[in-house]
C-alpha cells in the first residue's frame, strides 16, 4: 500500500510541475505574440531550456517518471501524471512546438 502513496505523491508533484512548465510556455507564446517582452519572458525561456536539458540527460525521460516507474507496471502514457492519456503521450512534440514558436516570435520581436 505504501507503494500507492508514493506514486500517488510522484503524480501530483508531476503535474504542478507540469502545469508551472505549460504556463511558462504559453506565457513565452503570449509574451511574443503581444509584443510584451520583459525580464520574465527571458526567465520563462531559460526555465523551459533547463527543463530541456534535464530531459535529455534522462534519455527524454523526466526523472519523476523514472521514479515513478519503480511503483507500478503499468503501460500506460500517463501512470506518473495526472493528464489525459493523449496528452501524456504527445506531451513533448506538442509543447516543444509552442515553445519554438514563441521562442521565435520572441527572437524575432528583440531583433525588429
Amino acid at each position: 500500500m505504501d507503494h500507492v502513496y508514493k506514486l500517488l505523491a510522484i503524480k501530483i508533484i508531476h503535474t504542478l510541475i507540469w502545469i508551472f512548465f505549460a504556463g511558462a510556455i504559453f506565457y513565452i507564446l503570449y509574451a511574443g505574440i503581444s509584443n510584451n517582452i520583459n525580464i520574465y519572458t527571458w526567465i520563462a525561456i531559460g526555465l523551459v531550456i533547463g527543463e530541456g536539458i534535464v530531459l535529455i540527460l534522462f534519455n527524454m525521460f523526466c526523472p519523476l517518471t523514472i521514479l515513478a516507474r519503480k511503483y507500478t507496471n503499468s503501460d500506460k502514457d500517463n501512470f506518473d501524471i495526472f493528464l489525459p492519456e493523449w496528452l501524456a503521450r504527445n506531451n513533448k512534440i506538442i509543447f516543444t512546438i509552442i515553445f519554438l514558436a514563441g521562442l521565435i516570435i520572441v527572437v524575432l520581436r528583440e531583433l525588429i
